[in-house]
């Protein structure tokens, strides 16, 4: 099965645009993400309608962060993109007439559930702040790893 990887595209373009002092094109997002251009209006084009980012035309013009990174969580993004299933697993059938297939559909709806609500839980306690300080963090361990002869 595809893995849905919108949420991690999302928060890299994001990320992405945190690091400029301009507005960045949907030509340039596109390829920092190796993508088409269409497809980071579209993606963006929601999240402006949440209300994270801002867009401007004409010369000058391209796609802004509309809110401070630390009010912005992965939760927050992962439910402006539309809350894509989380889980990949599922019930072989939904209305088993079996005993038995009932049984583990129980069982198994029951940690589904808990499940999706712990990482929900997480992603809403990670800001698009601390992703920021964690991408300066290695960045700045590259630079010095670059500059020390005893890592290569």
């Amino acid at each position: 099965m595809k893995r849905d990887s919108r949420l991690s595209g999302v928060l890299h373009v994001l990320l992405h645009m945190s690091e400029q002092s301009a507005p960045m094109t949907s030509e340039q997002l596109a390829r920092a993400m190796q993508t088409n251009p269409v497809v980071i209006r579209r993606i963006l084009g929601g999240l402006r309608d949440a209300g994270f980012v801002h867009s401007e035309k004409g010369h000058g013009g391209g796609w802004t962060i509309a809110r401070d990174l630390a009010s912005i969580t992965m939760r927050d993004i992962y439910d402006a993109i539309g809350r894509p299933n989380l889980m990949a697993m599922g019930n072989r059938t939904e209305a088993p007439g079996c005993l038995v297939e009932q049984a583990v559909n129980a069982a198994l709806d029951t940690s589904f559930r808990e499940a999706e609500a712990l990482l929900l839980d997480r992603l809403g306690g990670v800001t698009l702040a601390a992703l920021a300080a964690d991408f300066h963090t290695r960045m700045a361990a590259r630079s010095s790893h670059e500059k020390d002869p005893h890592h290569g």
